[in-house]
């Protein structure tokens, strides 16, 4: 497991979706994952510290899972097959460990209002995982899958493709 960070939310300019860049926590590896618009802004508006009249989904779940005297301890972007990611819930309830499947969006949203660790599988980071080219400030894939697999992740390949980069450690500055 490797401990990430949410980077930023960016908007793909190819077609709209939204997708949230995790960053290595002691690297300057990314991981960029597609999500709703829904996700998005529940995500942006708990870093945000956006205050809103009525709970979002994701604050009623944190509810849901606190009133039942449950306590999420991380979340882990756990997989990744055909364009799809996957992610785990992991929960500490009478003195259990829980993992719940989870859509990554929803694991993220969650996370960040629990004020919990994510992390992704080592796996999943050599599968999707991007690195910066110092001198250019693009996106230089690590990709570590076989040719069948690499078609499964054409969309996400283009998608990787087209991200500059250039402003991510300038913002952090």
């Amino acid at each position: 497991m490797v401990e990430m960070s949410i980077d930023s939310i960016r908007v793909s300019l190819m077609n709209y979706q939204r997708v949230v860049i995790l960053k290595e926590k002691d690297s300057s590896r990314y991981l960029p994952i597609w999500i709703g618009p829904n996700e998005a802004d529940a995500i942006a508006v708990k870093l945000q510290n956006i205050e809103l009249a009525r709970p979002l989904t994701h604050d009623l779940l944190q509810s849901v899972v606190s009133a039942l005297g449950a306590v999420l301890d991380y979340i882990i972007v756990s997989d990744l097959k055909s364009d799809t990611f996957y992610a785990n819930l992991v929960l500490s309830v009478d003195g259990k460990q829980l993992d719940i499947d989870a859509r990554p969006s929803d694991a993220i949203a969650l996370a960040v209002r629990a004020g919990v660790p994510i992390y992704a599988e080592e796996e999943v980071l050599e599968k999707a995982g991007i690195v910066l080219d110092e001198e250019m400030g693009r996106p230089v894939s690590e990709s570590k899958v076989d040719e069948q697999e690499l078609k499964g992740l054409s969309a996400y390949q283009d998608f990787v493709s087209t991200l500059n980069l250039d402003d991510f450690d300038k913002r952090k500055s």
